[in-house]
């Protein structure tokens, strides 16, 4: 493994410094990397990194385990990686070993992965709390770790400390994640220009007859010619009534005219997401119709972004954005009532629009990091980075709903950043105005 050039090294230990200050002299942290998966008997699936033993390490080769802490502990930071392995190399790349991890990684001691559950028992006592993730797919890591606990507790009695508690890792590290540092913030910038751009590429391959797997090949293509390592998950290119399914991800249908095609994709650079939704008329113009629906949607995307801001919420970014559903709705004669009675419920509009308005965005698409504090919603902070994608979806079933709006998915969706006075959309340069959408596409 040869790890990346532009990585800040020194970032990731004050990265650790700060875990190991909240762990003290009785807690250790343990981060297992997922297995590598295969389809068949030999086929490899592309390898993704574990993104918290990443934030806090760097490294990316499979199956590895750091273990930080005690911080009272002479070498307070250990990996276990897999050793060099000169005949396996040919086939998959050089590994960085032992000798990397400590070098170039800033491991305090190394050694092979085999070697974990012997010297686990070494470095866990004088633990009292262990926090490990026991759903990471590593069930020889879980079984080890419950080994050790259950082990540890029949001795406490005469030593006197054991590991008593098994903790999710997320107490530790999820506050940290979702307020993005100064290089965080910038490559979160650098995957949603690249996103962006790849868009315009692809919208030029829209047009009816072509395949959803087409314009979905377009994107992977702009994706990687703009240095991405690829998608940050996989694209929803959803023609017609697809774009009612809301994780549509076939992508096997022709696109046929004068209906819309809704394409949802981001791109994943340097490990960091992007994720962006626009809504595309398949000829190139929306009709009347379209248009309209498209407004209320839009509306409501302006209204969320208007309200971010340290102090706010992601629960008043969504109010924002229901609310202009709503009235947009009303207008339109998709909803009946009064307009503050239906907002205030949300059970009228849940058929229309069921999922929220955002969701936190960095390593993952679907980043770390609670909604709620102390049972309330959440206060915004300089340095949070999430989407707002508000959408509305009529469904080709739906019941007391003209013929002509059914069938029909609108979501448009942009990245922001919380700054100290405001907001930046990350993905600003990707426009939203119909006419401007249409404009994209030639």
């Amino acid at each position: 493994m040869v790890p990346n050039p532009q990585a800040d090294f020194s970032l990731y230990a004050q990265r650790r410094e700060h875990v190991l200050d909240r762990l003290g002299d009785d807690a250790i942290l343990i981060l297992p990397a997922g297995p590598e998966l295969h389809v068949g008997r030999d086929a490899e699936v592309p390898y993704q990194p574990d993104s918290e033993l990443y934030y806090l390490t760097g490294y990316t080769e499979p199956e590895a385990i750091a273990v930080l802490g005690p911080r009272c502990a002479d070498a307070p930071f250990t990996l276990f990686v897999r050793a060099r392995d000169p005949e396996r190399e040919v086939w998959t790349g050089v590994r960085g070993g032992i000798e990397a991890a400590c070098d170039l990684f800033g491991a305090d001691v190394a050694f092979p992965i085999g070697e974990f559950g012997e010297r686990l028992s070494r470095l866990a006592v004088n633990a009292s709390r262990i926090y490990v993730r026991t759903d990471a797919g590593r069930r020889d890591i879980d079984d080890i770790v419950l080994k050790l606990l259950k082990s540890a507790l029949a001795r406490r009695q005469r030593a006197g400390v054991a590991p008593l508690t098994l903790s999710d890792p997320a107490l530790l590290l999820d506050d940290m994640r979702v307020v993005k540092d100064a290089t965080e913030i910038t490559l979160l910038r650098d995957a949603a220009s690249l996103t962006a751009a790849s868009f315009r590429e692809a919208a030029k391959s829209i047009r009816p007859n072509a395949g959803e797997w087409q314009v979905e090949a377009a994107l992977n293509y702009a994706f990687r010619r703009r240095g991405a390592s690829g998608s940050s998950f996989p694209a929803i290119v959803a023609g017609g009534a697809n774009a009612t399914i809301l994780h549509y991800t076939t992508n096997e249908r022709e696109l046929a005219d004068n209906t819309l095609v809704l394409v949802d994709a981001g791109a994943r650079r340097r490990m960091y997401c992007a994720d962006v939704s626009r809504t595309f008329p398949v000829n190139g113009k929306f009709t009347d119709v379209q248009r309209d629906l498209y407004d209320v949607v839009l509306a409501a995307h302006a209204a969320a972004i208007a309200v971010v801001r340290p102090g706010a919420t992601l629960q008043d970014v969504h109010r924002s954005a229901l609310a202009a559903l709503v009235h947009g709705m009303l207008e339109l004669g998709l909803l009946e009532g009064d307009a503050e009675a239906l907002i205030e419920a949300e059970t009228s509009i849940k058929p229309f629009y069921p999922h929220k308005t955002s969701h936190w965005l960095g390593l993952d698409v679907h980043d770390v990091g609670d909604y709620m504090k102390d049972a309330q919603p959440r206060r915004l902070e300089a340095g949070m980075v999430f989407t707002i994608e508000p959408g509305l979806y009529v469904a080709q079933d739906t019941v007391d709903v003209p013929g002509y709006l059914r069938g029909i998915g609108i979501r448009i969706e942009d990245d922001v950043l919380v700054t100290e006075d405001g907001c930046e959309v990350l993905t600003l340069e990707l426009p939203t105005d119909a006419r401007a959408v249409e404009e994209m596409m030639r």
